[in-house]
């Protein structure tokens, strides 16, 4: 992970993990261009994977994008949000599979 986004992620784990408790979050992963050595601290967004308990469509609706608005306010950039039991295209977790960083389990 880059250094510098290792740092500020662990400096905001308190709120993350608030976030993933109140948006009924199960697992959270940073994955993507801040894990490596090609985050742009001018270009990038950061990239999540969740996992959310189970629920009614629209609690989902709700909590999933309130965690995203969330997350975009915290961290001041774009953010794309995943939700892993969404993935249909097996290259593409393939290609997740290879940065995922582990920030929050409950």
């Amino acid at each position: 992970m880059a250094s510098d986004w290792k740092k500020i992620l662990e400096s905001k784990q308190v709120q993350l993990t608030e976030f993933c408790q109140h948006y009924r979050v199960l697992k959270m992963e940073l994955f993507g261009s801040a894990t490596g050595d090609n985050f742009d601290e001018e270009k990038s967004d950061l990239d999540f994977l969740v996992q959310f308990t189970p629920m009614s469509p629209v609690e989902y609706a709700n909590c999933f994008f309130g965690l995203r608005e969330a997350l975009n306010k915290l961290f001041n950039r774009s953010i794309d949000l995943v939700e892993i039991n969404s993935i249909r295209n097996p290259y593409f977790l393939q290609s997740i599979e290879k940065s995922r960083v582990i920030l929050y389990a409950a």
